[in-house]
């Protein structure tokens, strides 16, 4: 028999044998499913039976029982500054981010009215095909002036600026480190990089300083991610040592500073002007619009390299519709008043400084907060913390509950959030009421 024939041979017994093979091969799982056996079972096919949906039931019932009211998803009816409008009545607000009182400030309403004139209700692209409007550039020169920097890039959410710029600029091979408490957005762009991710001990810069010490050698890029106000406590980290760790450890160092600019330093120039450092001894600054500056969105400034980089890869930008124009109106006039009218951070920064030693004064605990925009009330209990929400809206206070899992349960807390609008009266009348509801 010729060669060929037997290479013939040996293919059709192969191919007999996958025919035989496959005729006696049991039925697949999706057969199965499909026959009615091995059904998926019905709690995976239900949201009803996620395990979120689950918490949240759990924790419904557990209120109604303790006769708790839902302190969560209250509707404002008007503007929310230092005062707001809930169930039809004014209140003393302390639940907002408006620390400077630009939202709702004639000047700054206007210039959305002039942008949506102007531009429409949406720029209907992405930035990079048809979305770029003259605006987006302007608030942007002006983020990037505001802190000395080459350039400045805006997002469309805050949220989304930290998610895309560390899952971007990260990956495998690379190290993420961050403060315990660290915004949930940063630890959703780690995860995405792939990168190794490591926390430190909440403002602990020896602890940072160890971790790289034995494991920088291990990765490529190292990034540090801090914040430049922490929302929860109200306390800020040491900005010169840790700029000083991550120069010796030749990494880069950003700072969110969503709570921090507007706030801290004589003009509001946040955590640099703070402790008078020069803008480069951080590789990024990232905040937000929707506090200080009245609008939405996020901003990443830096140097060219990076903001280049951002602009033209990274998804968060390159892949979502501009900023609407009459988003970037607000925060551009914002930004524009806050440099004319620096008399709004001095009062912001002082009533912070009153609300925190008055209630200190009263034996509350404040924890570490510097009395700079946000101060707790550290209540040591979600129920506890939940009923006194409730009990002062019901006196014309607005105050948002933080609970558990959210912090420790020994940690919930009432978190005050202050504007320079804020009076002192009012924050007497506040304290008193709270003091007088945590005796019942």
């Amino acid at each position: 028999m010729s060669q060929q024939g037997s290479r013939q041979d040996l293919k059709r017994q192969l191919l007999d044998g996958a025919r035989s093979r496959k005729r006696s091969r049991p039925p697949s799982d999706a057969g199965s499913a499909n026959s009615g056996q091995n059904r998926v079972a019905e709690r995976l096919t239900r949201f009803d039976s996620h395990p979120g949906y689950q918490q949240l039931t759990l924790m419904r019932e557990a209120a109604t029982r303790l006769g708790l009211v839902d302190p969560f998803f209250r509707c404002h009816q008007g503007n929310a500054g230092a005062t707001s409008r809930i169930d039809e009545r004014e209140v003393i607000n302390f639940a907002s981010y408006n620390y400077l009182g630009f939202s709702g400030d004639p000047r700054v309403n206007q210039a959305a009215i002039d942008a949506v004139q102007h531009y429409g209700s949406s720029v209907s692209a992405s930035r990079i095909v048809s979305g770029e409007r003259p605006i987006h550039g302007e608030l942007e020169s002006a983020i990037a002036e505001a802190y000395d920097v080459e350039a400045a890039v805006a997002f469309v959410s805050g949220h989304a600026t930290n998610v895309s710029t560390l899952g971007y600029l990260l990956g495998p091979g690379d190290l993420i480190l961050h403060d315990e408490y660290i915004h949930n957005s940063a630890l959703v762009g780690a995860q995405l990089s792939g990168a190794r991710r490591m926390s430190f001990p909440h403002n602990d810069a020896d602890a940072l300083d160890d971790l790289l010490r034995r494991h920088r050698p291990q990765f490529e890029r190292v990034l540090i991610v801090i914040e430049g106000l922490y929302s929860m406590d109200g306390d800020l980290p040491d900005l010169p040592r840790f700029v000083d760790i991550k120069q010796r450890h030749q990494s880069w160092l950003m700072v969110d500073e969503a709570h921090s600019f507007g706030v801290l330093g004589e003009h509001g120039l946040g955590l640099r002007e703070h402790f008078d450092m020069p803008a480069n001894s951080v590789d990024i600054w990232m905040g937000t619009m929707s506090k200080t500056l009245a609008g939405c969105g996020g901003y990443i400034a830096g140097c060219q390299a990076l903001v280049e980089t951002l602009r033209h890869l990274a998804p968060g930008f390159l892949y979502s519709v501009g900023m609407p124009a009459q988003v970037a109106g607000p925060s551009l006039k914002a930004l524009e008043l806050m440099h004319q009218e620096p008399q709004r951070v001095h009062r912001l920064q002082a009533i912070s400084r009153y609300f925190l030693e008055q209630a200190r004064q009263m034996g509350l605990d404040t924890g570490e907060s510097i009395g700079a925009a946000v101060v707790p009330v550290i209540i040591g209990s979600s129920a506890r913390a939940a009923g006194l929400s409730h009990a002062l809206l019901e006196r014309g206070i607005n105050v948002q509950p933080i609970l558990h899992p959210a912090v420790p349960e020994q940690s919930a807390r009432l978190r005050f959030f202050l504007s320079c609008e804020h009076t002192e009266a009012q924050v007497d009348q506040t304290l008193e009421a709270l003091q007088e509801e945590l005796a019942r």
